[in-house]
């Protein structure tokens, strides 16, 4: 099988042909028709992420279908054939603190693919199966792949935000995670508001569903939402520390910014802002493989797509480069020809 993989950190993309492996027991083996490509993946090109083993396939953005199941899999459930997709959830330990209480994707041995073991960016991934989720039939490979990071990320910190139908809520950052962001809000009832900087993204979100665009280049978003009463949630989907501090003051009373964007700057926090209107401000991770599924049943129902460009696995090292360049308008993603 055909396999793009990094032999060491900081090492280039190679194409390599590896034997296909059998399924451990309790595990299938996953035809891949689609990965997306995520900027976590630079955990793994980059060796940002400790006690990474080389070489290592990338990809947490699984989307195909069962080819082989494992001899202790109860087939009622899993069977070869059936569509199957594979997000950043790969895997728990069953028995630390947090599993024990069913927090699993907060495991103290989390399983992430690509990361923990090869991932998407070959034919053939082995996953457990605690990580699947069904890909239902009205979604394509490619339309479910990019929902399985960016995706479940974006929907599943706005469900439990805590925010109610008709409330204020911003989505900072219209891009790979935003523009996903902006489809969730409208379509759970909230009053979106896009926020990003230039003219040009106004038509675009208000397509998706935002009821108004604040561009932060040539207005002060904190008035313009303080006009609006504040916001209950900001979900910051931006990898900026800076843009996030200076969005603060945006919040409502009893209001939050929920952080989903990587950055390495740091946020700094007014706190008498934060104590006198009891703000606050949570990260949120991705979610489990059912938090996976309910968002692949979420977007079936509302009509929610990501907007994807599409890339051979052959150009895997072109796809994560345009990516992480910026140029990439939204998401990118690999397809398996064979």
């Amino acid at each position: 099988m055909r396999s793009v993989q990094v032999s060491k950190a900081n090492g280039p993309f190679e194409i390599v042909e590896k034997d296909t492996s059998e399924p451990g027991a309790r595990q299938v083996r996953i035809k891949v028709q689609a990965c997306g490509v995520c900027h976590s993946d630079s955990f793994t090109k980059e060796g940002l992420f400790p006690g990474i083993q080389y070489p290592r396939v990338p990809g947490h953005e699984i989307a195909g279908v069962i080819d082989v199941v494992g001899k202790d899999v109860n087939t009622t459930e899993w069977k070869a054939g059936q569509r199957v997709a594979v997000g950043w959830h790969g895997g728990h330990c069953g028995h630390c603190e947090s599993c024990r209480r069913g927090d699993f994707v907060t495991c103290k041995y989390l399983q992430v693919p690509g990361i923990s073991y090869d991932g998407g960016y070959a034919d053939y991934v082995i996953a457990p199966t605690e990580a699947l989720a069904i890909i239902p039939d009205e979604l394509s490979a490619t339309d479910a792949a990019p929902l399985m990071c960016a995706g479940i990320t974006t929907y599943n910190a706005l469900r439990n935000s805590g925010a109610r139908a008709g409330e204020v809520v911003a989505i900072l950052g219209i891009g790979g995670l935003g523009h996903l962001g902006v489809q969730f809000a409208a379509k759970m009832g909230f009053r979106t508001i896009a926020i990003a900087r230039g003219k040009d993204e106004e038509e675009l979100v208000k397509k998706l569903g935002a009821r108004q665009y604040i561009d932060n280049r040539s207005q002060n978003a904190v008035e313009e939402l303080n006009k609006l009463g504040g916001a209950k949630v900001i979900l910051a989907t931006v990898p900026s520390g800076k843009a996030m501090s200076e969005i603060l003051g945006g919040l409502a009373v009893n209001g939050k910014i929920v952080i989903i964007g990587a950055s390495d700057e740091p946020i700094q926090v007014p706190t008498p802002l934060m104590i006198l209107g009891r703000r606050s401000l949570v990260g949120w991770p991705a979610g489990t493989s059912i938090d996976s599924q309910d968002t692949l049943s979420f977007s079936v129902l509302s009509g929610i797509r990501s907007m994807n460009e599409i890339f051979t696995l052959e150009r895997a090292a072109e796809a994560y480069d345009h990516m992480m360049s910026g140029k990439a308008r939204f998401r990118c993603v690999l397809t398996m020809s064979n």
